[in-house]
């Protein structure tokens, strides 16, 4: 696609998330009519719906929106970096390293105040990539070696988390609820809690696009044409896993997303790794805000984790694409 193309995609894209945010004000225990979601969006009036609309739903569809897109990024920059189509968020580790130090807080010092559990789930994040890349060599070595050594990683950190949970008593409903990935309950300071780790990773991966576009060449070549990649690896690194940090505690591990929404955005192709960053994004905001939306409204008044609803809905069209032949990074298949 030209660019006009691809900020045209992205535009329509945008429109039908907003649609879809629109959409999730109207889903709930209480239904609203779209004539009175609109009143109340427009002047908030104190009443039950307008509470309904700003207070509760607005603020999480708006919450799903920023992390879908977070998400989509990180998984972006993981693949690219590590130059595996099937990197993503959980493969490499970094989402159990960001989620197993915050159970542990959350269980054996509640005291400690929420606000510190992005920097707890980046250093957690940075952690287990670091052993991953540790396994494979300081990250030299091949694709495969960085696969296995990010889901051994994830393993690990995912018995710890188990067995903490199985210390939790009373408090395991909630925290299984949460390691599903969901964003009931979520609120405008839940939104702006997560907004700055999700801009600067979407916002740094912009600025350093063309450096994430070496990447995708051998390191050789990319040491050839004069990127350091001592300097340049943890710092893309660092950018991979700031989303995640942000995005985890809040709503948890959200499954698929990152895996799947750069595939979608390269089989698009788009001309420039700027415009996958930014398809990626868009369509990562579109896919977790619309699986939010169905989360609510499947099982009404009970609602599923939405981690399971990306999953479901993601599954099939990831294996159909995989079956259509090996996804590559340039986004073809073959």
């Amino acid at each position: 696609m030209s660019p006009r193309q691809s900020f045209l995609a992205i535009g329509l894209i945008g429109i039908a998330t907003m649609l879809a945010v629109l959409l999730g004000l109207l889903i709930g225990a209480k239904t609203l009519s779209a004539e009175t979601a609109i009143r109340v969006l427009l002047a908030p009036d104190g009443k039950i719906e307008s509470i309904l609309v700003w207070t509760l739903r607005l603020p999480r569809s708006l919450t799903a929106a920023a992390g879908g897109a977070g998400l989509a990024v990180s998984g972006y920059v993981l693949q690219t970096l590590t130059r595996n189509p099937l990197a993503d968020p959980g493969i490499t580790g970094v989402t159990s390293g960001a989620v197993a130090p915050i159970v542990c807080c959350f269980v054996f010092l509640p005291w400690l105040s929420p606000a510190y559990y992005p920097f707890i789930g980046l250093a957690g994040g940075l952690a287990a990539a670091s052993v991953t890349f540790w396994v494979s060599h300081g990250g030299q070595g091949r694709p495969l070696q960085l696969a296995l050594g990010g889901v051994s990683v994830s393993l690990f950190l995912g018995a710890i988390t188990t067995y903490v949970l199985l210390l939790t008593g009373p408090q395991s409903a909630s925290l299984l609820f949460w390691l599903a990935g969901g964003f009931q309950g979520r609120t405008w300071s839940h939104l702006l809690y997560m907004l700055p780790w999700t801009i600067a990773g979407v916002a740094g991966a912009l600025l350093l696009r063309r450096v994430i576009a070496m990447f995708m060449l051998s390191d050789h070549a990319a040491a050839g044409m004069g990127l350091q990649l001592g300097l340049w690896k943890p710092l893309i690194l660092i950018l991979a896993v700031l989303p995640v940090a942000g995005v985890a505690p809040v709503a948890g591990p959200v499954a698929f997303v990152g895996l799947a929404a750069p595939h979608i955005a390269r089989l698009l192709k788009p001309r420039g790794t700027g415009w996958e960053i930014g398809l990626s994004a868009a369509l990562g905001a579109l896919i977790v805000t619309v699986a939010d939306v169905l989360a609510r409204s499947i099982a009404i008044p009970r609602e599923l984790p939405v981690g399971i609803v990306t999953a479901l809905l993601g599954g099939p069209v990831f294996i159909y694409l995989v079956q259509r032949g090996r996804l590559s990074l340039a986004g073809e298949t073959r």
